[in-house]
């Protein structure tokens, strides 16, 4: 029932499976080594009791058997040399062939997005944007020209008034007469008074100018 429903587990690939395999063969003979490296050990010891027995017999006996298990030893550790030396090939294959896969993916995918947008789609997506902002051009300039009256007036006409504006108002700054400027006060050196202006006399008709302004206070 969950098969049909989320699909088979995913096998693993040869790759994998062989690497387990030399995984639990190289730790097999890791384990043998260790137990012929024990045995060795103990004939050596055996041997060495037998010679403090004078057993010369008996302790040449156990240095035959501690060089067969060294050879045996030997034979194994050639084993473990040649399983790493596969176990290395099959890793390297394996990252060889998961780098062809996932290029192979890309290429793919590139493949499917330039099937979805060749440069025909392109032209012509290119094209209705063009189209599109000149319309948009066209319905600005025809939204800001000027209608009703404003679309009658000549622009000529209009500059030509203007520059006689410009020309009547220069004209009249240039006749306006000069304003003098205020007089500088007159620095008095210390200890010196200001003389007094000196009255002038005064003129036949301003005594009769005078005369009549008294009677007309009269």
């Amino acid at each position: 029932m969950f098969t049909r429903i989320f699909g088979k587990p995913k096998q693993e690939t040869n790759a994998l499976t062989s690497l387990d395999k030399l995984n639990e063969t190289l730790e097999l003979l890791e384990k043998k080594e260790k137990v012929l490296q024990k045995k060795a050990t103990a004939e050596v010891e055996k041997a060495k009791e037998f010679t403090r027995a004078k057993n010369k017999r008996l302790a040449i006996q156990c240095l035959k058997r501690k060089r067969l298990y060294e050879q045996q030893i030997e034979q194994l550790g050639n084993f473990q040399l040649r399983i790493h030396d596969q176990m290395i090939m099959l890793e390297g294959a394996k990252a060889t062939t998961e780098t062809v896969d996932a290029l192979r993916t890309g290429a793919a995918a590139m493949k499917a997005m330039q099937k979805a947008t060749n440069i025909d789609d392109v032209d012509k997506t290119m094209d209705e944007i063009n189209e599109q902002t000149e319309n948009m051009k066209q319905i600005q300039e025809a939204l800001s020209a000027p209608i009703g009256t404003a679309a009658d007036f000549d622009e000529d006409e209009l500059e030509a008034e203007l520059e006689e504006l410009e020309g009547a108002e220069l004209e009249e700054q240039l006749l306006q007469p000069a304003t003098t400027a205020p007089a500088a006060p007159v620095q008095v050196p210390a200890g010196r008074q200001p003389s007094r202006p000196v009255p002038q006399k005064r003129t036949a008709e301003e005594d009769e100018l005078a005369a009549l302004q008294a009677e007309m206070a009269l």
